[in-house]
């Protein structure tokens, strides 16, 4: 519907902790479904992120 490969989700309410903090967790939305992964350091997320997408562009 919305045209996109991925969607890149993160709950970023007030109890979360994650503005402002160095954690984060995000669920990947593709044509497959959700994929939740677990809280990390913002940095493992962020690299964790750069892997998938070079692999969907290899």
């Amino acid at each position: 519907r919305k045209g996109c490969d991925w969607i890149v989700a993160n709950d970023v309410s007030p109890g979360t902790g994650i503005i402002g903090g160095t954690d984060n967790a995000v669920t990947i939305i593709d044509a497959n479904g959700a994929e939740p992964w677990d809280r990390a350091s913002k940095t493992d997320v962020a690299r964790r992120l750069a892997a998938r997408i070079a692999d969907a562009l290899a």
